[in-house]
């Protein structure tokens, strides 16, 4: 039995010695063999130098190097697509998922016989009230607008298994929600409870336009319904069109020569339909967007250095 670790990297050069310590730590107390699997995800800085010495040092470890950054999506994707293990664990390189928690997860898949074993945040440390509101309540927005169900208070941290790492690699999407497509398989998922810590070192890697765009694409990738709301906006719109026109017809009616419409109304209108006419073909640009990116059917990344692969 094989576990495959999968950390994807960007500009972990504070930390990632630090999180092979701690990861090597854990994984020689469990019964299997492992692979410590290194996505560097076109790093700037020695990350990538570092990754090699320790890939010299121990051949549990593994490097996918990218030839520029590709995200971190893609680099998830190329962990899987790469692992040999029947197990793999996907855990970023920032030491936030505690790297002991692989021991209750691995508990619990043997007990249960579980597919995936996904990570349930009970308590966030060092992080800001607004990314605490609007990670909480995106995903339970995300759940009430998608047709599949989501666990909420998750991220990639999560054990999965051979099944599963088949059939991710059967799915071919381009901008892929990777706890969304896993959730989405089925199976046989439980939670694992723990408390996320702050970082080791180093800065975020989500600013708020990255978060921004992943949750577009969490919610683009899994829910029809925005294009249902535009269409319902559109159709408010008419209706409250016609109801202002009836008012300006019957005032005209009542009082030919008194009704004078303002510049302010005429303001206040535009902009109203305005707003929601590029409302709507902002939402069909995105969904448009993702089609024109599957159709073009670039590779997800390119793979620029392998060690000990």
């Amino acid at each position: 039995m094989l576990l495959t670790v999968i950390t994807p990297c960007y500009n972990e050069e504070q930390v990632i010695q630090e999180t092979y310590k701690r990861l090597t730590e854990v994984l020689q107390t469990i019964e299997y063999d492992y692979e410590l699997l290194f996505v560097n995800d076109g790093s700037k800085d020695k990350t990538l130098s570092i990754l090699s010495e320790l890939a010299a040092q121990d051949q549990h470890v593994k490097v996918i190097s990218f030839s520029r950054n590709f995200g971190h999506q893609c680099a998830v994707t190329a962990g899987i697509n790469n692992c040999k293990g029947d197990l793999a664990v996907i855990i970023d390189a920032d030491l936030q998922d505690p790297p002991e928690v692989i021991l209750d997860m691995l508990e619990i898949q043997k007990k249960e016989q579980a597919n995936v074993v996904y990570g349930v945040r009970k308590k966030r440390e060092g992080e800001s009230w607004f990314k605490l509101v609007t990670a909480r309540y995106f995903y339970r927005i995300l759940n009430k607008m998608s047709e599949v169900q989501f666990p909420v208070d998750t991220g990639d941290f999560r054990l999965i298994d051979r099944k599963i790492i088949d059939e991710f690699n059967r799915l071919h999407e381009k901008n892929k929600y990777i706890r969304g497509l896993i959730s989405w398989m089925g199976y046989k998922q439980l939670p694992c409870y723990y408390e996320r810590k702050e970082r080791f070192a180093g800065e975020t890697k989500y600013p708020l336009r990255k978060m921004l765009r992943f949750a577009s694409i969490g919610l683009m990738s899994f829910s029809k319904k925005p294009l249902k709301i535009a269409t319902w906006l559109g159709f408010i719109a008419v209706i409250l069109s016609l109801i202002y026109s009836l008012i300006v017809l019957i005032s005209k009616l009542i009082n030919p020569s008194g009704f004078v419409l303002g510049w302010t109304t005429i303001v206040l209108l535009i902009v109203f339909f305005g707003g929601i006419q590029l409302l709507t073909i902002g939402i069909l640009g995105q969904y448009i967007g993702n089609l024109f990116d599957e159709s073009k059917d670039r590779p997800e990344y390119i793979i620029e250095h392998r060690i000990n692969l």
